[in-house]
């Protein structure tokens, strides 16, 4: 049974549903696992966690772990497969996904990742790189010369793309819906995320489905609290364009 969470981006604190339900899947907080979205940019030799807003999150969730560890390249490549492998929560930061992505592959931890029994973690950066394929867009990024599809992890097999603006045209016409033409893309705005376990989907606050099949394309929006995905009884409401 693997449990996996895509977080946009929380400004704040987590919202009060998904608080609880992190506390009901992270039974065992033995060691919390934190890979950096800037595993290059770091300033001397120790970890501030005080200075990483991932992890003021689960501290203000009062979800606590006998260990804590944070990898970037301070982090000797076989220390870091070592704390991952024991991780009860391995969580990937938000930050610069290229240079995540990079780094993981660098590393050698995209197996580990995908061999452990932890539940794992995305937020922003961490959640595209857990995903089947995310987009480095100029339309996002202007500074971005062309659009870039990469390889994630496939945690689960679908598209990412957090910190979505509602504009469902943009979904549809614009530069989403080339990746939608390869795979189902799920759209995240800010203070939103997605829990995937057993297979199932549930999403909280505003998560967008750009869905590929044969004939169209489906955009599908969660809107509310606490929504289930397609083909699941139940909190499900649509909006089709």
């Amino acid at each position: 049974m693997r449990t996996y969470y895509y977080f946009s981006w929380f400004n704040h604190f987590f919202p009060e549903k998904l608080f609880k339900l992190l506390h009901e899947d992270i039974q065992d907080r033995k060691s919390l696992v934190m890979i950096s979205g800037d595993p290059s940019d770091y300033e001397g030799e120790q970890v501030n966690f005080d200075d990483i807003t991932e992890w003021t999150w689960f501290t203000q969730a009062n979800l606590r772990f006998d260990e804590t560890h944070f990898i970037d390249y301070r982090m000797q490549q076989e220390e870091a497969q070592q704390v991952m492998r024991n991780a009860s929560v391995i969580y990937l930061c938000g930050g610069d996904p290229v240079q995540q992505h990079d780094f993981l592959a660098k590393y050698e931890l995209s197996n580990v990742i995908k061999n452990s029994n932890a539940v794992i973690i995305g937020a922003s950066a961490g959640s595209l790189n857990m995903a089947a394929k995310w987009l480095f867009s100029n339309d996002t990024i202007p500074e971005v010369e062309t659009s870039i599809i990469y390889e994630g992890l496939s945690c689960n097999a679908f598209a990412y793309e957090s910190h979505a603006q509602r504009d469902y045209a943009t979904f549809v016409e614009g530069y989403l819906f080339t990746l939608s033409e390869e795979i189902d893309v799920y759209a995240a705005e800010q203070e939103s995320a997605m829990r995937v376990k057993d297979g199932k989907h549930f999403s909280w606050n505003k998560v967008v489905q750009l869905q590929r099949n044969e004939h169209s394309y489906r955009p599908t929006a969660f809107i509310g609290g606490f929504s289930s995905a397609p083909g699941q009884d139940g909190y499900k409401r649509s909006l089709k364009l």
